[in-house]
């Protein structure tokens, strides 16, 4: 789950909010920041904030968090650095000036997707082995959460070769060389 913390001061209050990836927003993929109410999803009170003022939102490619400006003439300092167009990305430790108010981005957990399935190792690599599309270590399969049967792993976008059922919920198996 990526997720991203920011701590902050406003009027008279310690805030902290949490933004996750997905979370449900007024604009889905990202959290806007700034004063107005209605368009913001997190809304600081201070008047040296504009209506809407920053966005924050992950950007799935560089697996990161981004802050991006959107009032052009208030640009936001990220780390003491004006962010006047385009979008920076945030990590632990980040500060953001929106007017006199400073939001420290005090968590960023960008985490790898735990990977369940284990891929059997490439053909090839075992030259002294004769047969080098039989791994030694044999191989790993899908069990199917439905039927139990178990499919080749490349068959995880595919679904079960014999009921169909998706393998994203399946077991991964060690089938046994010689099986």
């Amino acid at each position: 789950m990526n997720a991203l913390t920011l701590q902050w001061h406003d009027a008279g209050q310690d805030k902290t909010q949490n933004i996750y990836e997905q979370q449900p927003s007024q604009n889905p993929g990202t959290v806007r920041i700034g004063r107005d109410r209605l368009r913001c999803d997190i809304v600081l009170s201070h008047p040296t904030v504009s209506g809407l003022h920053v966005e924050i939102f992950f950007h799935q490619q560089q697996q990161r968090f981004y802050i991006r400006n959107l009032r052009s003439q208030n640009p936001p300092l990220v780390d003491g650095r004006q962010l006047v167009q385009g979008e920076m990305p945030l990590t632990e430790g980040t500060t953001i000036s929106l007017g006199q108010i400073k939001l420290n981005v005090t968590q960023v957990s960008t985490g790898s997707i735990p990977a369940t399935i284990l891929m059997p190792p490439h053909p090839g690599h075992h030259h002294h082995s004769p047969t080098p599309s039989a791994p030694p270590l044999g191989i790993y399969g899908l069990e199917c959460p439905k039927c139990h049967k178990v499919s080749p792993g490349e068959n995880l976008q595919i679904g079960c070769h014999w009921c169909g059922t998706s393998l994203a919920a399946a077991v991964s198996v060690l089938v046994a060389p010689g099986s």
